[in-house]
């Protein structure tokens, strides 16, 4: 991917902290996995219970290796396998090493690959998965242009990247233990 000049500004925002940008579904904020403070800033922009848990976003399973329990691995590969077409969030068990304020009350962790040119860049130049969650305050709407972002954040987020028309639905989320699908 040749990366625009605000793309390349975006990812020096998302090393330090929290930013807006188009995903493979909804609009959403990001930071990276590996900073536990970013994380915690999220959490409290969104005002969200600390008890649920994030997402976490990548182009490649080898960033989501550390967060999960490795005897999965083959099983999350398994399942990315058969919903190729559709985005698809699963639960996960989590290593035990994994923070709570990514898994909050769970012993899962939700993982989800894209194949998404924008998320691959992101993770590629910052060797991290991202934590992933819907551009909103929770309980309210997901914003769907700057001005709603703006309404929600004020100033809160570190770098803003527009929404595509496309970012429109949720991922589905399967158990991948029970294989219950969720959404």
């Amino acid at each position: 991917m040749s990366s625009s000049f605000r793309q390349r500004l975006a990812l020096q925002h998302l090393r330090s902290g929290v930013i807006a940008h188009p995903t493979d579904t909804i609009y959403g904020l990001a930071c990276l996995a590996n900073n536990p403070f970013a994380i915690s800033q999220m959490i409290g922009l969104k005002c969200r219970d600390k008890s649920k848990g994030l997402i976490l976003l990548a182009s490649d399973i080898k960033y989501v290796l550390p967060y999960i329990d490795s005897t999965f691995i083959g099983d999350l590969i398994d399942g990315v396998q058969m919903t190729k077409k559709q985005p698809t969030t699963f639960l996960v068990p989590a290593d035990s090493n994994t923070s709570t304020m990514l898994t909050g009350c769970s012993a899962l962790i939700a993982v989800r690959l894209t194949d998404n040119a924008l998320v691959r860049f992101f993770c590629e130049s910052s060797n991290s998965a991202l934590v992933s969650t819907s551009a909103n305050v929770q309980g309210q709407k997901t914003a769907s242009s700057l001005l709603q972002l703006r309404s929600q954040f004020s100033n809160g987020l570190s770098f803003a990247l527009s929404p595509t028309k496309y970012n429109n639905q949720a991922s589905a989320i399967i158990n991948l233990i029970s294989g219950e699908r969720i959404r």
